[in-house]
């Protein structure tokens, strides 16, 4: 119902503004809290708008024939994919806008990011760029059905594929409880689709950066800026339809599921920068082999639960 979302409250315009602001906050968080991890130190949190700057005065990079439309449309598409699947995450109770699908709506988003990400590795016309572009390929191809079912499974529990329906029926316990397999399954298969952590080889140091080997200036900083503000959407997703969202004690609402993405946010962040790469086959080969029949066990064992009225 309109009086449900941001766009029905306080009118499209502002609600899609607040949306990209609190995209833009998490994204920087994100790569605030990389920085300081990999400096040791706080003051590495003011890197990223060094970084930001500078990458906005450097200029792109050529290569020998590209496809300069795909390429420059694989780029742009990575911050507005990671800002629409904000549009469907709670903030504050209330989502942008209500699609009476929005787990799906997110799900698609990701799909829809795995073809950005190729373009990018297709469009140079250079070797390690394709090279890294199929590597995402198989590793997206082998998370996506785990990254859904996740999904899908915070949806069974509650009933309804709505966002502030999941959130509504946690009030008395958190999801993460009845379905830790799911919530690590999805901050995994998250991590997968920015290809973050373990999850780098599309663009490792061994094919010299692969997918985004041949991007610069503003190029690479629409596409470093889109996967931390995906990154941040996946910690602000994962506090909504597992740690409760916003129901605690004393604080409002708000802050609850403020504290709990950034919960989210520095251990992803700290747990990527800890863990050392996987080959691709090794990545894939747990996506497929490990992680497809564990969240189908996790979703029998939460649908046994709601057959039960455990949820109700």
């Amino acid at each position: 119902m309109p009086e449900q979302t941001l766009a029905g409250a306080w009118g499209m315009a502002p609600a899609v503004l607040g949306v990209v602001v609190v995209g833009l906050f998490l994204g920087l968080v994100v790569a605030a809290v990389d920085r300081a991890v990999v400096a040791g130190a706080p003051r590495g949190a003011v890197e990223p708008f060094r970084s930001s700057a500078r990458l906005l005065v450097e200029q792109r990079r050529t290569t020998l024939a590209p496809d300069r439309l795909l390429w420059r449309l694989g780029c742009a598409a990575v911050p507005v994919l990671a800002l629409l699947s904000l549009a469907v995450v709670p903030i504050g109770g209330r989502t942008l806008w209500s699609t009476s699908a929005d787990l799906v709506w997110f799900n698609a988003m990701e799909a829809l990011l795995w073809a950005a990400v190729w373009l990018i590795g297709w469009g140079p016309n250079a070797v390690h760029a394709l090279t890294g572009g199929y590597r995402f390929l198989a590793q997206g191809l082998a998370y996506e059905l785990p990254l859904m079912f996740a999904l899908i499974t915070a949806g069974l529990a509650a009933g309804s594929l709505r966002t502030t329906d999941i959130l509504a029926t946690q009030q008395g316990l958190w999801f993460v409880v009845t379905m830790p397999v799911a919530f690590v399954v999805f901050v995994a298969g998250a991590a997968a689709f920015a290809f973050w952590g373990p999850f780098a080889a599309p663009a490792a140091p061994d094919i010299a950066g692969g997918v985004t080997s041949e991007v610069s200036g503003v190029d690479r900083l629409l596409v470093e800026a889109g996967r931390a503000v995906f990154l941040g959407a996946t910690g602000a997703m994962a506090a909504a339809l597992f740690l409760g969202g916003d129901a605690g004690p004393w604080l409002p609402g708000p802050v609850w599921h403020l504290l709990k993405t950034l919960a989210v946010i520095a251990a992803l962040v700290w747990l990527g920068r800890r863990l050392p790469v996987l080959r691709p086959d090794r990545t894939v080969e747990v996506g497929w082999v490990v992680l497809v029949p564990l969240t189908l066990v996790q979703a029998l064992v939460v649908a046994v639960l709601v057959l039960n009225g455990f949820y109700a």
